[in-house]
């Protein structure tokens, strides 16, 4: 059973536990016990996603709202099941060819939208802290947090800790490799703080361009928190070497100010995941993406596409992930029937 560290805390914040939460922001602000309702309730969706039927009148008469300012697949199809799949109404509102193309601002956008009635927005923005943005400006209508620039992804670094917690006896202790392009990866940031606080011993790998600036310079090694327990490396090889599980991520070319690799050709032969490097691995190794893939880069299509591949389990897992968040988040009760 995977065991998780929680620091004190001096006030009283609300929670999942007693339907107190009314917005998923980012994981650093879920408690343990919040991390495992969520992945405990997902075990029920699981179950609805196996059925001939797949759906249940949980969310009947509740309104979701995807309000997407950035291309998405994976995210935005998962939630917009996952709500249909509980009977919610879900409507999708992109920025092109909404108001947003007229100079409406984020602020008269998402009050609009609650003055409509919806329940929930789930949002992507390409700056970071817009949901919290969203979340202080909106009195009734919940903000769950689908990624937000460099910053936070805490649905994607939920089904991770899902995946990997369905293929190990626990989480604790696990050497996790993470590789690529960090400094612009919010699925990274997130996933520091759900595995670290899962037990997990993380290994950064990437060229120095694409680490972030608190890793390079050692600064993390000073915090009074799980981010002290980070390492960081440039050499693939001696990062992969007994790794349980690893997570290659895609080069964020859109978010990179500047060009900080030589060649795409030149990063793929030093730093792409592919069979012969990872031998070096555990021989039970799991392999993790968040996607979208550039196979060929980051990851060969042999890695990609074999038998230690969690890819596709990701998915499936991120759709009932997110079942579970939307159905707590809207008042379900922990333990609740589906029916």
């Amino acid at each position: 059973m995977t065991t998780f560290t929680q620091q004190e805390t001096s006030t009283i914040r609300p929670s999942l536990l007693d339907g107190t939460r009314k917005h998923g922001l980012d994981l650093d602000d879920f408690t343990p016990d919040e991390v495992r309702l969520v992945i405990s309730t997902a075990d029920a969706m699981l179950e609805v996603l196996g059925r001939e039927i797949k759906k249940v009148p949980t969310l009947r008469g509740k309104v979701i709202v995807t309000l997407f300012y950035e291309a998405s697949t994976r995210t935005r199809v998962s939630f917009e099941e996952a709500g249909k799949l509980l009977s919610a109404d879900v409507i999708n509102v992109s920025a092109s060819g909404s108001s947003v193309e007229k100079g409406e601002s984020l602020l008269n956008t998402i009050r609009t939208i609650q003055a409509t009635g919806t329940d929930i927005i789930v949002t992507r923005h390409p700056h970071s802290g817009a949901p919290y943005f969203m979340a202080r400006n909106l009195e009734r209508t919940r903000v769950i947090n689908g990624g937000d620039g460099f910053h936070a992804h805490p649905t994607q670094a939920l089904l991770d800790l899902y995946t990997i917690q369905q293929h190990r006896p626990t989480i604790e202790g696990a050497k996790v490799v993470i590789v690529g392009d960090i400094a612009h990866s919010r699925v990274a940031r997130s996933n520091l703080w759900g595995l670290t606080a899962a037990g997990a011993h993380i290994t950064l790998c990437a060229p120095p361009t694409l680490l972030p600036q608190e890793f390079l310079d050692g600064s993390n090694k000073k915090r009074n928190d799980a981010m002290a327990s980070i390492d960081i490396t440039t050499d693939i090889d001696s990062a992969l070497d007994g790794a349980d599980v690893v997570m290659p991520l895609r080069l964020q070319l859109e978010r990179q100010q500047a060009s900080m690799l030589p060649t795409l050709r030149e990063y793929s032969r030093m730093y792409q995941i592919d069979e012969r490097r990872l031998q070096k691995a555990k021989p039970e190794v799991l392999v993790l993406h968040p996607g979208p893939m550039n196979e060929g880069i980051e990851i060969s299509p042999q890695v990609a596409h074999g038998a230690q591949s969690l890819i596709e389990e990701q998915v499936r897992n991120g759709v009932a992930i997110r079942m579970a968040l939307l159905y707590l988040l809207a008042g379900g009760r922990p333990g609740g029937p589906l029916t």
